[in-house]
């Protein structure tokens, strides 16, 4: 499969720069594989397609605040820092993207607003880096430091201001795990009030666990897909998550939907030697293009993503590439808002 097969003209204007609200009035396509045929509806209406002892599985993934802005030692240039994962709590090192790179070598010392202070330990790619928090307090002291002086790391493409209320915006109801640069946008049309009339209606809303990393994002730069390597993000499928979700594979009443594509990763990277969803935590680069067969996911919940993203491209693997690139045309015609902040679909 060729990376030039995932390109797609769209009006900038549709571009979301704002979530839906309330969240569960966001529009709703529905994809049918079997008729191939596509509805319109509100995100509300989603409680319609499923029915008891159905499972819901969802990314209980938190996102932090990571971008942090500082001056660097001596000269004061400002300095941004994207903190991606944080690799020895021990040690206080985390993986960072710095900008401008230039600027940033191996023993400078970075000083960033309420005390805080990282020295640079480490080169990893041309804009990537390695730093040390020097720090006397515990991770807990730490991480409420982060929190406060870092910014939400919405998606660039959304060209505007990152305000305070994005701390809210940028997160879902079912965030409990704090390690994500980048929302699981599919879960974010999810309200209370929805998840109530789901759970009332008997469908088992269960988590998994993907950090979203930048890598999830990085542009594929090869026109064969099968020489992109993705990065790595941590995952974790729980006991009680693989026995609900193997019980309704098991049965010819009951359906597996997936809320987002992390979700999908996170369950095809659980995979047992019977091809069933097995306990599992750790760490997976499965790269999901056609013509992946898949093991776990019966359906999808995803939003409108980039051209030649591999987000895309996992959506093509699962509905067919044809019936995708359609169904984002339709969008387009029908004035759908796209990407992180944008309208859904669901694809049955």
């Amino acid at each position: 499969m060729k990376l030039s097969k995932f390109i797609y003209e769209y009006p900038k204007e549709l571009i979301a720069k704002y979530p839906a609200e309330p969240r569960d009035s966001a529009r709703l396509m529905v994809l049918d594989r079997k008729d191939k045929s596509i509805t319109h509806r509100a995100f509300s209406d989603i409680v319609e397609y499923f029915n008891e002892g159905d499972v819901l599985v969802v990314n209980d993934t938190k996102v932090f605040p990571a971008r942090l802005y500082g001056n660097k030692e001596k000269t004061g240039a400002r300095i941004e820092v994207f903190l991606l994962r944080e690799l020895n709590p021990e040690s206080r090192l985390w993986d960072v993207i710095v900008d401008p790179a230039r600027k940033i070598r191996i023993g400078n010392k970075l000083y960033f607003e309420n005390g805080l202070i990282a020295e640079v330990i480490d080169n990893t790619t041309s804009r990537g880096r390695t730093i040390r928090f020097v720090f006397d307090g515990d991770n807990n002291e730490l991480y409420h430091k982060i929190d406060e002086i870092g910014h939400t790391p919405i998606p660039p493409y959304v060209k505007r201001k990152v305000e305070e209320a994005d701390r809210e915006r940028y997160q879902t109801i079912f965030a409990q795990h704090r390690g994500a640069v980048a929302a699981p946008t599919a879960g974010l049309h999810f309200s209370p009030r929805l998840v109530e009339q789901l759970v009332e209606k008997g469908v088992h809303i269960v988590p998994s666990t993907l950090h979203v990393g930048l890598g999830t994002f990085r542009p594929v730069e090869v026109e064969d897909l099968t020489k992109h390597r993705m990065d790595s993000e941590y995952f974790a499928v729980s006991p009680e998550t693989a026995d609900m979700v193997n019980t309704a594979l098991l049965s010819d009443e009951h359906t597996v939907t997936a809320v987002g594509t992390t979700v999908v990763r996170a369950l095809e990277s659980s995979l047992s030697a019977k091809n069933t969803l097995k306990p599992d935590a750790g760490w997976t680069d499965k790269f999901i293009y056609p013509h992946y067969d898949f093991m776990i996911t019966e359906r999808l919940i995803t939003n409108f993503h980039m051209p030649r993203s591999t987000l895309m491209m996992l959506v093509a693997a699962f509905a067919g590439r044809e019936f995708v690139l359609e169904a984002y045309q339709t969008a387009i015609d029908e004035k759908y808002r796209l990407f992180s902040f944008g309208d859904a679909m669901i694809i049955i």
